[in-house]
């Protein structure tokens, strides 16, 4: 059996236990149709066959390339494409699986992509505070009749409050929350639908109207959502190999830097360390308690260190495979099947 201590490096790795107690956890606080995980934050079929383990059998996709490969791999029960798609050939190809199918709309020009190649299904996609896709809430009904009239079943709305997810005052959270969720019911009263659809890992228990929550860092978690005292655990880290050390700076590197890190939300983290900086194949750190003899502590070339990522989702899709582990075993391989566009 390969243990970490034989893995090349940068290599990343997922704790089984502490994945485990993840997924648990979400299915325990939203069961069944209350989660519809995002894939995009772990882009791994073999993680998505987990989570409909526990219970949780709808999807949400970034990507056609999500869509496609989760229906390669019987995972097609119901899948969102929670993305403004106009390429023909992938808007064709999703609209020729063996799967259920939704896409999110916003334009009269998506949904007349959506309707040309043949897709059955969609959802209004609608702004509420994020400056990103998504329809005006006073539009989406006009979208909702336009989707209708081109042959399209409209399943409902979905928003996603990503500019609120994060605020480490939860009852800061909770208001903005609540603000960007009546923008969406408004729409929902215009448009219809069985599905209100928003939400991710920071708002999973503070969204009151949402019939459907698209979490997806959960599983495996980040320092940045760990900010915020929820119920879940630190379960991917990039393992590193310390390459060489200055005693003079007090300071030491290892092989894991920005390509094999998502930076968007800051520096990584080490273990009673503090991270200087990441260059591109390299993160310089110093322990922060002082050796024995009163100086700097230093690992040795050669020694392994955890290097837990500010953003799990660019992270994952900067690696082909996941290193399972119970302890310093290896025990299973995942492939990052998901990955690309």
């Amino acid at each position: 059996m390969t243990t970490l201590s034989e893995l090349g490096t940068p290599a990343l790795v997922v704790d089984a236990g502490a994945l485990e107690h993840n997924l648990a956890a979400m299915a325990a606080a939203l069961p069944g149709p209350r989660c519809r995980p995002h894939v995009k934050a772990h882009k791994t079929t073999a993680v998505a066959r987990r989570q409909r383990a526990h219970g949780h059998a709808g999807f949400t996709c970034a990507t056609p390339r999500e869509a496609i490969g989760m229906a390669a791999a019987g995972l097609g029960e119901d899948l969102l494409v929670a993305n403004e798609v106009l390429d023909p050939q992938r808007l064709e190809a999703l609209a020729h699986l063996d799967a259920r199918v939704t896409v999110a709309v916003d334009s009269e020009a998506t949904i007349e992509a959506a309707a040309r190649a043949g897709l059955r299904e969609c959802v209004l996609d609608v702004n509420v505070g994020l400056p990103r896709c998504g329809c005006a809430p006073e539009d989406a009904g006009r979208l909702a009749d336009e989707a209708r009239r081109r042959g399209l079943g409209v399943r409902g709305v979905m928003g996603y409050e990503g500019h609120v997810v994060g605020l480490t005052d939860r009852a800061e959270r909770i208001r903005q929350t609540a603000a960007c969720m009546a923008e969406l019911a408004r729409a929902h009263d215009d448009v219809g639908g069985e599905l209100v659809s928003a939400g991710g890992t920071g708002t999973y228990d503070v969204n009151e109207l949402a019939t459907e929550i698209q979490a997806g860092s959960y599983a495996l978690m980040d320092l940045a959502y760990g900010e915020l005292g929820l119920p879940f655990r630190r379960a991917l880290s990039v393992v590193a190999t310390v390459i060489s050390t200055n005693l003079a700076g007090g300071y030491a590197v290892a092989d894991c830097g920005l390509k094999a890190l998502g930076m968007d939300h800051g520096n990584p983290a080490i273990d009673g360390a503090t991270v200087w900086f990441c260059s591109d194949e390299h993160v310089t750190f110093s322990y922060d308690d002082p050796g024995a003899d009163g100086g700097a502590r230093l690992p040795s070339v050669g020694e392994r260190v955890a290097v837990w990522p500010a953003h799990i989702d660019p992270t994952v899709a900067y690696h082909e495979r996941m290193h399972v582990t119970e302890g310093e075993n290896v025990v299973e391989v995942w492939p990052v099947d998901l990955r690309g566009w």
